[in-house]
């Protein structure tokens, strides 16, 4: 019986699908922000919740400029209704060891990924873990022993369950939720650059760079021969390895005999500056060293490749090539960048801690000046999103699709982008009408942007608005009004509606 009634199921939201689009055409020429759902809005909705299975969110603006693209939603959403049954879907990604037993883990565990594969749909999304890395043995030993997943595979769970831009709801993930999901876990240490294999000499080994290659060979075998997208995106350090890794994956299909695979990439919270320390100190351990010293430390030991087209720009200096906007103009397929403008990360290395003592009035003059320096480094970037948040990380997130930059979302921005390289291959230049994809915050301070992600008091655990965190850091709101000429509480006022 199950079966059944998905079939007469499926026939109701197909109907309800082409009502919407018959609807959506006599809109033509309308407002083009207007938007059918058959979602209740977001304020009542519980978000993760998949009792019912009309919760599919229809957005009709693009259905004015591209009927086919429609089509091809209905025709996915059937497919994925078709094999449903009473039993709960499992939406979990399963892992997978390489079958090249000799590309490994820091420790020679071997290396793998985690999929879930969606039948019928040719969009590919491969993750690459973020997590810090290791430069010499020192440091290695020390994270061998506090933070062995990332450097083995010995103890890796069988199943891993996608959040974000890897979740299979569409509530939670609009545009990619019916792709098929790839998380590769980090274990190589080495920002998914090295290709050292682990030998009498060298303790540990260095295999970033090969495990994706190794991770896209063996996929070709589980239905990405027949790809049509493949979007390599990654957080952190895997933000910077998407930044290293995108040309050579679209080159290794190439070579493989699949150059119709569109290649891109999606480079979240990977951006770094190679700026100068607020307080420079010695380089001991990860988070003390200076951001260009590790990296120089960790591609010798690492035996670390960098993309030939940046080496040949950086020859001699090749550890430049890990900073995003000096690799970011000899990178040939198209990347979409997100990157915090405080970006906790980068904060830290740069010795700068912002919990606990009140924020001194150098610090905080660093702080503002590393967002300036950021909006700078990103100005010719053609799709990118950053908003004025003080955090670390977004695409995997739940809260995802509720950051905004100027009114839009992240996941609405990278629809966007999308839909510009689906138009630019057909010889049109002009970006999408009314579609931003170049989002950036004007904004001054940290958190001035009001839906940034929540900030906890990391003593007490407590919630803190905007006012009560720059205040937390030492922010003189009575100098700040002076200097900008204005009331007190206007400034207050502007700060808690995120002006």
């Amino acid at each position: 019986i199950g079966p059944v009634i998905c079939l007469v199921h499926s026939a109701l939201v197909l109907g309800l699908l082409q009502s919407g689009a018959v609807g959506a055409r006599r809109l033509r020429g309308g407002r083009s922000e207007r938007r059918a759902s058959l979602l209740p809005s977001a304020p009542h909705r519980q978000r993760g919740d998949t009792t019912t299975t009309e919760s599919f969110a229809l957005d009709f603006t693009a259905v004015e400029d591209n009927m086919d693209s429609f089509m091809t939603q209905v025709k996915n959403l059937a497919q994925s209704l078709y094999p449903c049954s009473a039993q709960k879907l499992d939406n979990d990604m399963k892992l997978h060891f390489l079958e090249n037993m000799s590309v490994t883990c820091n420790d020679g565990t071997p290396a793998g990924y985690y999929l879930k594969e969606s039948r019928g749909s040719r969009r590919w999304l491969i993750f690459l873990e973020g997590g810090w890395y290791c430069f010499n043995k020192e440091n290695c030993d020390s994270r061998y022993e506090t933070m062995r997943r990332l450097m083995s595979s010995s103890k890796w769970p069988q199943t891993k369950t996608g959040t974000g831009i890897l979740s299979p709801l569409p509530e939670d993930n609009p545009h990619w939720w019916n792709a098929n999901m790839v998380f590769i876990p980090y274990c190589s240490s080495d920002v998914w650059s090295g290709a050292t294999p682990k030998t009498d000499q060298n303790d540990y080994a260095f295999m970033g760079s090969l495990i994706i290659k190794e991770v896209v060979k063996n996929l070709l075998s589980k239905g990405l021969d027949n790809g049509k997208i493949l979007l390599l995106a990654g957080s952190s350090a895997g933000g910077t390895g998407v930044l290293l890794n995108v040309d050579a994956v679209s080159e290794l299909l190439e070579e493989l005999g699949h150059p119709n695979i569109q290649v891109r990439g999606l480079s979240d919270s990977g951006w770094f500056l190679d700026n100068k320390q607020y307080l420079c100190t010695d380089c001991v351990d990860t988070i003390s060293c200076a951001p260009t010293e590790a990296i120089k430390r960790g591609i010798k030991y690492w035996g670390g490749v960098v993309p030939e087209r940046c080496r040949l720009a950086h020859e001699g200096s090749e550890w430049n090539c890990f900073f995003g906007y000096r690799v970011y103009p000899t990178i040939r397929r198209p990347v979409f960048v997100v990157q915090w403008l405080f970006d906790e990360a980068q904060l830290t290395v740069d010795n700068i801690h912002l919990m606990g003592q009140p924020v001194q009035e150098g610090q905080w003059r660093y702080i503002q000046n590393l967002g300036i320096e950021l909006r700078n480094t990103l100005k010719d970037v053609p799709a990118m999103f950053a908003p004025a948040c003080l955090s670390h990380e977004v695409i995997t997130r739940n809260y995802w699709i509720d950051i905004q930059v100027k009114g839009t979302s992240l996941p609405r921005a990278l629809h966007c982008w999308e839909r510009s390289l689906h138009d630019n291959s057909k010889n049109s230049k002009a970006p999408p009408k009314g579609c931003p994809m170049h989002l950036i915050d004007n904004c001054p301070w940290p958190h001035c942007n009001p839906t940034c992600p929540t900030i906890r008091d990391q003593v007490t655990g407590q919630e803190m608005n905007v006012i009560q965190f720059l205040m937390h850091m030492g922010f003189d709101v009575q100098k700040m009004a002076q200097q900008q000429g204005m009331d007190p509480s206007k400034l207050l006022g502007m700060l808690s509606s995120g002006s």
